[in-house]
């Protein structure tokens, strides 16, 4: 290779631009970068979660038990593939395919650092930048479901196809609360590109003004990702597997990591729209000029992903699984009606400072102020349905004791109360027991008691 544009190929002097090798080498560096990712984050989630619950977790296999993620895809790859007989054969080998590809398409306008040289020419670290890059990650993001349904569907079993059915209600209620999130967003970065985002973040994360966004994608990425406290596709109690419980071998590895991939996209996503990207924080940026050029802004990207995949695992080890009405109730009754709010705040605000009638010393109050109204709404929703179950459960348990009292009462009679005029009817009791008829109940007559006595 004599030099970037000219490359031997079978004896023959093949003349490739230089822009097309750069694009190959992001492109299977970011394949790798997602697969690698996905065996680290199921070793460091089974670490944590035995942490937490004082166990060791994987230990053996390689250095701290490193490879042992590699080692299960391994296991799977040679376990049995078994498929259901009443299974739609085509829709059932397609359907892990169709969950995983949109994963890693996601990835593609993710920036994970600046520009850099390689091979004596400067590229950003980025695939593609669309300039309606986060559209683009929610249509692609939104084709995934489609696997999971059509899993739950193809398998010809009724636990699978109740999983793929929570699954779709799940994805259209918190994907609605996920894009009036990034509508804010928008309105201060003044477009939809990823990379123009991370630019306008230069000064100031969109976390502080944009606060309440940030905690409403939050809340909804746990959703779309079907991650513990609201992996309902998947509730083991209730539906087996959910969606991927005929799948075997491959295919179901095929979920497992496009369910890892879908973890790290709508973290890097976070981190894209409310973090800063891949800048530096800023105490350290203010003291260290060089901390956002190079390649040192993929380790600050890198390190805002892994407090979020952390955050991911804290949040299995912590919390229970929500029932299915709370987690809906959460969905169309919370997030969305206070993403509407928000979003209309955030227009007021931005057309003020447009006009010059607010300056930033006026949007920290009302941040805080719009922060704490939020929080004071979910702990009064929660308030509300915990004493709605307490008077749920004083009624259940007056109407038991109301039907107990009937039965003593009307026994042998009608179960209603007397009208006016009418005497309650009086019921013969059971006399009770005697010593005698006690002894005769068990094989004794009465008259060796009476001599016994």
């Amino acid at each position: 290779m004599a030099n970037m544009d000219h490359w031997v190929i079978n004896g023959f002097d093949t003349h490739i631009p230089w822009w097309f090798l750069l694009a190959a080498i992001k492109a299977v560096a970011a394949f790798a970068m997602l697969v690698v990712l996905t065996l680290f984050n199921i070793w460091f989630e089974r670490r944590v979660v035995s942490r937490m619950q004082m166990r060791v977790g994987p230990n053996r296999v390689g250095p701290q038990g490193l490879l042992q993620s590699l080692a299960d895809g391994v296991k799977l790859a040679l376990k049995e593939d078994i498929v259901p007989t009443n299974a739609d054969k085509p829709v059932f080998w397609a359907a892990p395919v169709i969950s995983t590809i949109p994963a890693f398409l996601a990835f593609a306008v993710i920036p994970w650092g600046g520009a850099v040289s390689i091979f004596h020419h400067w590229t950003t670290l980025q695939l593609v930048d669309l300039p309606i890059g986060v559209l683009y990650i929610l249509a692609v993001s939104s084709i995934g479901i489609y696997g999971i349904v059509l899993a739950g569907w193809s398998s010809g079993s009724t636990y699978p196809l109740l999983g793929g059915i929570r699954s779709s209600a799940q994805m259209i209620s918190y994907e609605i609360a996920m894009g009036l999130s990034f509508a804010g967003v928008f309105l201060y970065a003044g477009t939809m590109s990823t990379s123009g985002i991370v630019a306008a973040q230069a000064h100031i994360w969109y976390i502080i003004p944009l606060c309440v966004s940030g905690l409403i994608y939050m809340i909804s990425m746990v959703g779309e990702t079907n991650r513990a406290p609201f992996d309902l596709p998947e509730a083991e109690g209730e539906l087996v597997g959910g969606f991927h419980t005929e799948y075997t071998s491959l295919k179901f590895a095929l979920f497992f990591l496009a369910e890892y991939i879908n973890l790290v996209v709508v973290s890097c996503l976070a981190i894209t729209m409310f973090f800063g990207g891949w800048r530096a924080p800023a105490p350290i940026a203010h003291w260290w000029h060089g901390a956002n050029a190079g390649w040192f802004p993929m380790i600050w990207f890198l390190a805002k992903l892994l407090i979020f995949v952390f955050v991911f695992i804290w949040l299995r080890g912590t919390l229970p699984r929500l029932r299915y009405d709370q987690f809906m109730r959460l969905g169309w009754k919370v997030l969305i009606p206070v993403s509407l709010v928000w979003l209309l705040l955030v227009a007021v605000i931005r057309q003020l400072r447009n006009a010059g009638d607010m300056d930033s010393g006026h949007l920290v109050p009302i941040c805080l102020a719009a922060a704490a109204l939020f929080v004071a709404l979910l702990v009064g929703l929660e308030v509300r349905e915990r004493n709605q179950d307490a008077r749920d459960l004083r009624r259940r348990n007056a109407e038991e004791a109301l039907r107990e009292q009937d039965a003593s009462g009307f026994a042998g009679g009608f179960p209603v109360p007397p009208l006016p005029g009418q005497v309650r009817p009086v019921v013969a009791r059971r006399a009770p027991r005697t010593p005698s008829l006690a002894l005769a109940a068990n094989g004794h007559s009465t008259e060796e008691s009476s001599d016994g006595e």
